[in-house]
């Protein structure tokens, strides 16, 4: 496979996660980053640092909206809710297995 072929598969597939994160709005950010490590928000500074490498201004509340679908803080007030007791553990235990 080319690169221009393989970047094309990658751009598609990127854009089939945005879209499927955009109609999932019952997954909060804290679920992501407890099971995958990653979540919305690193998606935005993932763009943001292509933008970078590219010479491309991008600022991160409009990588945010590209990833979101919406400005961040209109998303954060329609879906994200109050992290639960047993998030924040989750969140917390993640986070230290990282670390040590």
């Amino acid at each position: 496979m080319d690169q221009k072929t393989q970047t094309e598969l990658e751009a598609a597939a990127f854009r089939s996660l945005v879209a499927h994160l955009q109609t999932h709005t019952d997954v909060q950010n804290i679920d992501l980053m407890i099971l995958a490590d990653f979540c919305r928000n690193c998606l935005a500074k993932w763009l943001t640092s292509a933008a970078l490498e590219k010479n491309i201004t991008l600022d991160s509340e409009k990588a945010r909206e590209m990833v979101y679908g919406m400005p961040y803080s209109e998303w954060k007030d329609k879906f994200q809710l109050k992290a639960t007791t047993e998030q924040l553990a989750a969140f917390e235990k993640r986070r230290l297995e990282k670390t040590g």
